[in-house]
């Protein structure tokens, strides 16, 4: 799965889609998609990343206390 950075908008590859979706960690490993070399991976922090399109990531994936925030 690919998300990009919200700032420079820099292709991330996600190594474990089980960290992108645990609403406890705040980051993620993944590797930035440059040249034709892999490169290696870096921590992301998920507040700092979107969907290719642009869609921010869905908050349960950010928040684990989302659902008691009316």
């Amino acid at each position: 799965m690919f998300l990009q950075t919200k700032d420079h908008g820099i292709l991330v590859e996600v190594m474990d889609t089980t960290e992108l979706i645990d609403p406890l960690k705040s980051t993620i490993s993944g590797r930035i998609q440059a040249g034709q070399e892999e490169q290696d991976p870096e921590e992301f922090a998920k507040g700092d990343l979107v969907f290719p399109s642009g869609e921010t990531l869905p908050q349960c994936w950010l928040d684990a206390d989302y659902q008691s925030r009316n």
